[in-house]
This record gives structure tokens, sequence and C-alpha cells, in this order.
């Protein structure tokens, strides 16, 4: 049993025992605290060098997307301007273009009228040059007859002959109109008085070969008495050797009364033919004295 002086004897004992302890573990906790307020002091530190670093950054960024948003307000305005002289260019050319067109139009309506007024020339200059050329032959036929002689004329001797189909090779005539014609001209049908006017009659109508039908009246008939042969000049004709062979004949029931004169290449003598006056048409020839 243990007694009360055991009992504090026992209180004493743990009193010191404690004592003893705890004087052993304070130094641990002061050392702790230490530790723990310079990690403090440290975190403190790294935390307000955190906090320049980011006021630092933070201002860098705000000095950056200042000056890039200043490049870009620039940028930006520069563009606007640009823009703005690009419109006012486009405008201009716009204006420009219509310009462009309308003097075109007015260049091609140009062109037109002159065309039109180059395409008047021309017909004229090509009737012109027709007139010359027909001038030009009638002075080399005037000046061939050497003015004794209509144009369109020929002279043979003292003699102007015309020949219908250099007038016209389409124009034919019975022998009364034919006859009427020439002396409308102030002449009349041929009349061949010799052999060299034979030649020279039949060295100008060479414009068939022996056919009838190409050949020109002449001033000779037998409308008064069949098978005397009369010029218009009241000269019989006796020669019989210019007449082709069967020739004349006065086929048909009417009669050939006129007689015709043609080409022939081989013989300029027998080159005549009788013919129905009324009916048959074909070329002439006329005479008349020259000037």
């Amino acid at each position: 049993m243990i007694s009360d002086e055991d009992h504090n004897t026992d209180g004493i004992l743990s009193h010191h025992d404690t004592r003893r302890k705890g004087g052993s573990t304070c130094p641990n906790n002061r050392l702790i605290i230490l530790c723990l307020g310079l990690l403090n002091a440290v975190l403190l530190i790294v935390a307000v060098v955190i906090g320049i670093n980011c006021a630092k950054v933070k201002d860098s960024s705000h000095q950056v997307s200042h000056s890039a948003a200043t490049q870009l307000i620039i940028e930006l305005n520069y563009l606007r301007s640009n823009h703005s002289d690009v419109i006012e260019s486009a405008e201009q050319a716009k204006k420009a273009l219509e310009r462009e067109v309308k003097n075109h139009a007015e260049l091609k309506a140009r062109i037109k009228q002159h065309r039109t007024i180059n395409d008047g020339y021309q017909r004229n200059i090509e009737a012109l040059q027709a007139e010359k050329s027909l001038l030009q032959s009638d002075i080399s036929a005037f000046e061939g007859s050497c003015g004794r002689c209509l144009p369109g004329w020929t002279l043979h001797n003292s003699t102007c002959y015309f020949f219908s189909y250099s007038e016209s090779t389409s124009v034919k005539k019975n022998w009364p109109d034919s006859r009427a014609d020439c002396v409308r001209r102030g002449a009349d049908l041929v009349v061949i008085d010799n052999q060299e006017e034979q030649v020279f009659v039949s060295d100008n109508i060479k414009i068939g070969y022996n056919e009838w039908t190409t050949g020109h009246w002449i001033g000779l008939t037998d409308i008064e008495t069949e098978g005397t042969w009369v010029w218009i000049n009241n000269v019989t004709e006796v020669e019989e050797r210019y007449w082709a062979d069967g020739e004349p004949n006065n086929h048909g029931p009417r009669g050939e009364n006129c007689a015709i004169t043609v080409y022939r290449h081989t013989n300029p003598w027998k080159t005549r033919y009788d013919g129905k006056c009324d009916e048959h048409q074909i070329y002439w020839m006329c005479e008349m004295p020259s000037r």
C-alpha cells in the first residue's frame, strides 16, 4: 500500500520528469517556428518578385498592345485613305471609260459616214473613168477620121461609114427601119461602087462567117422589078459575082427583095444574099460623104 509520502514523492518525481522533458522539446519548436518564419519570408520575397515581374510583364504587354494597336490604327487609316483614293480612281476610270466609249461610238459613226462618202466618190471616179474612156475612144475615132467623120464612124477614102453592131450588138432592124435610121443620122444605106469598097465593107463586118443572120443590110433592092437589082442611088447592079452561090433565090411565097452582105474570110466577093425586107431583123450599115 502506497503512502501519501510515496505519492508525493512520485508526484515530485513526475514533475521533475516533466520539466526535463519540456526542456528537451522547446528548442525543437522554436526551430520549427524559425524555419516556418524563414519560409514565409522567402515566400513573401518570391511573391513580391513575382508580383513585380507580373507588373513589368503587364506593363510591357500593355506597351506592346498599345504599340501594336497604334500601328494597326495607322495602317487602318492608311488603308482607309488608299481605299478612298482607289474609289476616286475607280470613279475617274469609269468616267474616262464612258468618255472613250462615247468617243468610239462617234468615231465609228464618222468612219461610216466617211465610208459612205468614199463609196460615193468611188462611184463618181468609176463614172468619170468610164466617161474618160468613152471620150478617149471618141477622140481616137475623131483623130482616126481626121475630124472628117462623126464619132463612131469610120473614114474610108472620102466616105464615112457607120456599122450598127459597133454601137449595139443587140439592136437589129428590118430593111425599111435600117434605112430610116441612116437617114436620121444624115446618111443612107451603103452603096458599094467598086471592088475596093466591097473589100473594105467585108473586112469591117467580121462578126460572123458566111451567115446571113449576122450580115448587114445594104442599099440594094429589086422591089420595083423582080430580078433587077437597083441601088438606092438608082444605079442598076450588073455585077453578079458578089452574090453567094445560089443567090439571089427569092426564097418564100412573098419573095426576098432586099440585099444583105456578110463577111466571108475565104472570099470577099461572094458575100451577098437576098432577104425579106420587112421580116428579117439584122444589122445595117450607113454611109455619107466626109466633111
